[in-house]
């Protein structure tokens, strides 16, 4: 059994804002109509953020890596999402990251930056490399709790 519905949203004025179709294996009932909608917008949104950040913002994968031979391009792809994966730890993991993420305009930007870093310089560590970018960037980090 498949089932779909679709959600509109528009504002006051009539003009649509949003429109969207999902489709489930649920029997959707007026009560679990709601649920499901969110369910499908939440699943959308995460899948084509992280397609558009794979595509976009650094990663470059493109339709372009179907044209390896003896699986090189399945090698390449799973490498890139590999490290599309330890970037996303990284967020939650690592404070220093994070600030100098966010205080960078974007993803490409701090890999030019480390990759000029890189470069010319050798970091003992990535916790050096680091600290050595947010003394550049002159960002304080918060003191540690407790």
């Amino acid at each position: 059994m498949v089932n779909w519905c679709e959600l509109t949203i528009c504002d006051e004025d009539g003009k649509i804002l949003y429109r969207n179709a999902f489709i489930t294996d649920h029997k959707i009932t007026s009560g679990n109509v709601a649920s499901i909608a969110r369910s499908g917008r939440a699943r959308w949104k995460i899948e084509n953020e992280n397609n558009n950040t794979l595509k976009t913002k650094g990663y470059n994968l493109e339709h372009n890596y179907g044209h390896g031979d003896n699986n090189l391009s399945t090698l390449l792809a799973t490498l890139n999402i590999l490290a599309f994966l330890i970037h996303t730890l990284m967020e939650f993991t690592d404070e220093k990251y994070r600030l100098i993420r966010a205080t960078l305009p974007t993803r490409k930007t701090f890999f030019d930056d480390v990759r000029a870093l890189t470069r010319y310089m050798c970091f003992g560590s990535w916790g050096n490399m680091m600290d050595f970018m947010l003394k550049g960037l002159e960002i304080d980090m918060p003191p540690n709790p407790g």
